[in-house]
């Protein structure tokens, strides 16, 4: 599936990883500038404990704590009803642990041991921000009015915008790619054979470009085949008629033995007319086969007779349950094909048939091939010796065991060639 939709894939990996990349680094950027911020307003905290210090240490009234806190925007809120609320469940942001703090502490311990040094929270609750400050005899929360929890909203801003951005752009070049998905479509078609299908785009991009080129193609292919297809019906009826006068005057000759020749020197033709439109047919691709299932007994029936051979040449060991779901016509031109040159080349002019795992093997005694099977099975092969060549025959079975899921395979077993159906599947029979 992923193979088929590879450019559609990439694209997708290319967003994802975009995605994925410019999130994880707004994400760091919002990680760095939250604890920039954070850094940048806990140091209040000093000035926080240097007045609380002193007011532990009696050195300014409560009034005067107040005044100075006031002054720089915080209002203590220890004695509201929210103090329990805030400690406990407000988010601490950072805790006094710096030098300076212990220093200070150390200080004012030395002149007055009785006071312990004192901790400083920042903590953000409900997007306020809270110093709370402690000792071992007294605790203080301060809400400060002039500074706001850190609030992303710029960043999410410009996130969001670039977000847009990307998907708007990756979803303009998958709808600009969609046109290749329906190209593949006709071009599939066309290579089954539909010639009615048309590859036009309006357009001037590139894939626009590309479906115009081949639907110009396409017409120029089918003006051919319909031209090729003319001409040789046209041949074919100017052949098949001199044959049929041909075949008339030779009745009427009065010598048997010249009448027998002439007969079947017109018979021959017949059949190589046949033989080149059966070539024409499977090399164009024309055909349009209909497979049903039919007995493999009755097909090699249907192929002896129709290479009018004695039914004494054909040795048949086959099971009748066998089946094959085939292109009856076709099937038995393959098989009587091989019939025709196992017997036509046997000095004893007979031949076995049988079948062996799936195979469908084709036996006789003669010499061995004296070239590989891949040169006999080429169009209009010609040996000389003449008796070497399987002309058209092994070429015509070949293209037809390809549209069947078959290919053809020659071995020899001792004085015997063998030529086999191979399925290149398992192929579908019933043994009933």
């Amino acid at each position: 599936m992923i193979k088929n939709n590879a450019v559609i894939a990439t694209v997708v990996f290319a967003l994802v990883v975009t995605v994925s990349s410019v999130s994880y680094t707004f994400y760091q950027l919002y990680q760095t500038n939250r604890a920039k911020h954070i850094d940048n307003i806990f140091t209040k905290h000093s000035l926080i404990s240097q007045i609380y210090h002193t007011y532990l240490l009696k050195q300014i009234s409560e009034p005067m704590l107040e005044a100075n806190l006031a002054l720089y925007d915080l209002d203590d809120i220890t004695a509201k009803k929210e103090y329990d609320t805030i400690v406990r469940q407000g988010k601490i942001l950072k805790s006094d642990g710096t030098t300076d703090q212990e220093m200070s502490s150390l200080e004012f311990s030395t002149i007055h041991p009785t006071i312990e040094p004192i901790i400083i929270s920042m903590i953000e609750y409900q997007g306020k921000i809270y110093f709370w400050a402690e000792s071992s005899h007294h605790t203080v929360l301060l809400e400060d009015h002039s500074i706001q929890a850190y609030n992303p909203i710029n960043l999410i801003s410009a996130y969001g915008t670039l977000m847009t951005i990307l998907l708007i752009s990756f979803a303009l070049i998958i709808h600009r790619l969609s046109p290749l998905r329906r190209l593949r479509r006709q071009i599939a078609r066309f290579g089954e054979g539909d010639m009615g299908v048309r590859f036009r785009i309006n357009g001037s991009d590139e894939i626009a470009l590309i479906a115009n080129e081949l639907d110009t193609t396409q017409k120029k292919i089918r003006s051919l085949i319909e031209s090729r297809n003319l001409f040789l019906r046209n041949i074919m009826h100017e052949l098949k008629t001199p044959i049929a006068k041909g075949r008339i005057v030779a009745t009427m000759l009065t010598d048997e033995k010249q009448q027998g020749r002439f007969e079947g020197i017109f018979e021959r033709l017949e059949s190589l007319i046949g033989e080149f439109a059966l070539i024409e047919e499977i090399s164009s691709g024309n055909q349009h086969l209909e497979k049903k299932e039919y007995r493999l007994v009755d097909i090699i029936d249907g192929a002896v007779d129709l290479a009018m051979a004695d039914y004494e040449s054909v040795t048949c060991d086959i099971d009748s349950s066998i089946k094959l779901e085939v292109d009856y016509r076709l099937f038995v031109t393959a098989v009587k094909n091989l019939i025709d040159n196992a017997i036509k080349y046997s000095p004893d002019k007979h031949m076995e048939i049988s079948v062996e795992g799936g195979e469908i093997l084709f036996l006789n005694t003669g010499n061995p091939l004296k070239k590989p099977l891949s040169y006999y099975i080429e169009p209009f092969t010609k040996d000389h010796p003449t008796k070497d060549s399987f002309g058209l025959g092994l070429y015509i079975v070949d293209a037809i065991l390809k549209e069947h899921g078959y290919v053809l395979a020659y071995e020899r077993r001792g004085d015997l060639n063998c030529f086999i159906f191979v399925p290149e599947k398992p192929s579908k029979r019933n043994h009933k």
